[in-house]
C-alpha cells in the first residue's frame, strides 16, 4: 500500500494544526451583562438589569456637530422603549474636547433636549483608558470603535453587540431601527 507523501503530509498537519477557524468578530463568554456605568447624577447603570432586551449604548457630547442625534435618540427610546429598549447615553470628552463639562452642565444640555433615557457619568470611550465596556466592545468588534461622537452599538437580547453604527448614521435610520426591532423580545 503506498501513500502519496502530500496526502501524508497534509494529514499530519491537520492533525496537529487542528480546525481552521471562520474569520469574523471576536466573541467572548462575558456579555455587556457584566459592565456598569455610574449615573449622571448618582446610582449605578447596571447592563445586568437590562438582560434579554436591546440595549443602544452611544458616546454623546453636548458640543458636537452631532448633538442633535440626542433628539432622534429620544424618538427610539419614546417609540421602543416600553417594549424592551434601553438607550444609555456614554458623555465623553475623548474626541475633540466637546463634553468638557461637570455632570450638571451635562444635566442641563440633555434635559434642554428632551432627553428621559439614561445617561451615564462622562467617560473614557477610547485608548487604555477606556470604560471596561467600550474595551469589551472593541475585542467583540475590533474593526468598529468610536472614532468620534455619537457612535452606536447596539447590545443584542444576548449580550453580544448585535450591531454598531458609525457617528454620523442618524438614530432614526431604517438599518438602526430594523437591527433594533430584530432584538425586541416577541
Amino acid at each position: 500500500m503506498s501513500v502519496d507523501r502530500r496526502i501524508l503530509l497534509g494529514m499530519l498537519a491537520a492533525a496537529v494544526c487542528g480546525p481552521a477557524r471562520a474569520a469574523g468578530p471576536t466573541m467572548s463568554s462575558v456579555t455587556a451583562y457584566a459592565f456598569s456605568f455610574p449615573g449622571l447624577h448618582g446610582g449605578t447603570l447596571k447592563l445586568a438589569d437590562y438582560a434579554g432586551k436591546p440595549i443602544l449604548i452611544v458616546n454623546t457630547a453636548s458640543f458636537c456637530g452631532y448633538t442633535p442625534q440626542y433628539t432622534g435618540l429620544q424618538q427610539l427610546w419614546t417609540r421602543y422603549g416600553n417594549r424592551g429598549l434601553t438607550i444609555i447615553g456614554v458623555p465623553s470628552n475623548d474626541f475633540g474636547g466637546q463634553e468638557p463639562g461637570e455632570a450638571h452642565e451635562i444635566g442641563e444640555v440633555v434635559k434642554g433636549m428632551g432627553v428621559t433615557f439614561p445617561i451615564a457619568a462622562k467617560a473614557k470611550v477610547s485608548g487604555a483608558g477606556a470604560h471596561p465596556f467600550y474595551k469589551w466592545a472593541a475585542a467583540e468588534h475590533p474593526s468598529n470603535q468610536p472614532s468620534w461622537n455619537f457612535h452606536k452599538y447596539l447590545v443584542g437580547r444576548d449580550g453580544h453587540v448585535a450591531g454598531v453604527f458609525a457617528t454620523g448614521t442618524e438614530p432614526t435610520d431604517t438599518r438602526i431601527i430594523q437591527a433594533i426591532v430584530k432584538e425586541l423580545p416577541a
